[in-house]
């Protein structure tokens, strides 16, 4: 028999054991099955990391003990909703209508000119104010403001949007998370 042969027997002669270990930790059968099958998993897929010569046994009851402790951390932040009260209150906005709306809103910043696409970027998109992107492009107040103001009435000509729209999630959005409010 190999050496490799020969810790594999050892695990599995360690099986018994480390069950019964298990189960004292869990206080269930069935837990401790689980954590058995997760730590002979783990011991498997490391098996490269033991060091012949040592104690299989004490390495194989480290694996389970500390599988155990992950676990636990890793309940602690669950919580038990089997009617599916709790998660019923959660409700998640699809992202998909926001990527389009973004790619709709970079192609129409195609369409404005280079002084409009910079001065509104610069205000909208950086915060800059309205003094601080006239220092930038070297322009007066008063052009600054028409630049920003064009380029606005502009892009929502580009996108569709008329005056009052309201923006966020669409009624169809809103429809399907009734318990939400967007307000």
């Amino acid at each position: 028999m190999t050496a490799d042969q020969n810790l594999r027997q050892e695990m599995l002669a360690s099986i018994p054991n480390l069950r019964a270990f298990a189960i004292s930790l869990t206080g269930s059968q069935i837990q401790a099955d689980d954590l058995l099958q997760t730590t002979l998993l783990k011991a498997l897929e490391n098996f490269d990391k033991f060091e012949p010569g040592t104690n299989m046994r004490a390495w194989l009851f480290t694996i389970l003990r500390n599988q155990f402790y992950t676990d636990i951390r890793k309940h602690r932040r669950e919580v038990e909703d089997p009617d599916g009260i709790i998660s019923g209150k959660f409700g998640v906005l699809p992202t998909q209508g926001a990527r389009l709306d973004l790619g709709d809103m970079q192609q129409a910043l195609t369409h404005l000119s280079h002084e409009q696409r910079e001065t509104l970027l610069l205000v909208a998109a950086e915060g800059a104010t309205y003094e601080e992107v006239a220092r930038i492009t070297g322009t007066n107040l008063g052009t600054v403001k028409s630049r920003v103001n064009r380029a606005r009435n502009r892009l929502a000509e580009l996108l569709g949007v008329a005056p009052g729209d309201d923006y966020g999630p669409d009624r169809m959005v809103r429809a399907a998370l009734p318990s939400h409010s967007t307000n």
